[in-house]
């Protein structure tokens, strides 16, 4: 039972780069992660990425340096690897057993709290869902653990509503984050979380929704959990480029009933008024981490799609 790292030899983003496993299990794995505050996003199935100025310090807290033939050789022997041809494949049932893992850290290991797990992931992967589906959860996941890893502290309240925010969606905006509200109160008073809990959590849900009057949806004290659940919903808006094209296109597919004339118009509305914003978001470690980004996004599907519109005219 040992946590491994390599030496740093793989460049990205102007830095070096090693890896990060254990040698018995993925448990052991993101424990030790999460001690040393490494944000879940580096994780890649097998690996955590670290930085080169990361060594010491991982060394320091228990890591045992070895070389890359190393420790690959004892992840093969654990039977952790997953092998370069077969990691797209893998990717989406990695996701699912990281969600229901996750899941079951916010609960009490009931099988009742299992079941409503189960009955979320049912929702969030319905056939209707373009991009509201089970990888939008896992990212919003992963943005308020970014968060985490950034020095913010997130609250249950905040992950739990990050579960239950688009539970229920429709492509009706107002009318979801209502439905859904409703839906994880009920669900977590039947699962005993109690009415304070439930009640908070249904409050942050209503934040999310786009044409919701902030200050009067939240209760003192619940605004910086509503911004770090805001934050997360609205840190696609950042992604790399592959993926803020995936996002794109699942949003087209979720309104492909809508006429393509009052799609570029609405779309256009919408995003015009993001980048219009003098504060795209609400927590300082989230504009420090995505505002730029976003802007550079934002900017260039505004000029995509009143390209578009030009030519539908």
């Amino acid at each position: 039972m040992t946590i491994l790292v390599d030496p740093a030899r793989w460049p990205a983003h102007g830095l070096r780069w090693a890896h990060l496993v254990s040698d018995h299990s993925l448990a052991e794995l993101h424990a030790f992660a999460h001690s040393q505050r490494l944000a879940r996003r580096r994780f890649d199935l097998d690996h955590y990425d670290v930085r080169e100025d990361e060594l010491p310090g991982l060394v320091a807290a228990g890591a045992v340096a070895v070389t890359g033939h190393e420790l690959v050789r004892r992840l093969e022997a654990s039977g952790l690897r997953i092998p370069q041809a077969q990691r797209d494949a893998q990717r989406p049932r990695a996701r699912l057993a990281e969600l229901r893992a996750w899941w079951a850290e916010l609960g009490h290991g009931s099988p009742a709290w299992a079941d409503a797990g189960e009955r979320l992931l049912t929702r969030w992967q319905e056939p209707h869902r373009g991009y509201h589906d089970a990888e939008h959860l896992h990212d919003v996941l992963l943005h308020l653990d970014l968060l985490w890893a950034s020095g913010a502290e997130v609250p249950r309240a905040t992950l739990l509503a990050a579960w239950y925010h688009d539970a229920v969606y429709e492509g009706a905006p107002g009318a979801d984050e209502r439905a859904s509200a409703e839906l994880a109160r009920a669900e977590l008073l039947a699962l005993g979380q109690g009415s304070m809990v439930a009640d908070q959590v249904a409050r942050l849900i209503l934040s999310t929704d786009p044409s919701a009057v902030v200050g009067a949806v939240l209760e003192p004290g619940d605004e910086d959990a509503a911004g770090l659940l805001r934050d997360a919903d609205l840190a696609i808006l950042a992604a790399p480029d592959a993926r803020y094209r995936a996002y794109v296109e699942g949003i087209r597919r979720e309104y492909a009933h809508v006429p393509a004339t009052d799609f570029v118009e609405g779309r256009l509305h919408i995003l015009q008024d993001f980048l219009a914003r003098r504060e795209l978001f609400h927590t300082p470690s989230a504009s420090k981490l995505w505002d730029q980004r976003a802007r550079m996004n934002l900017t260039t599907e505004i000029r995509q799609l009143s390209a578009e519109r030009s030519a539908l005219r």
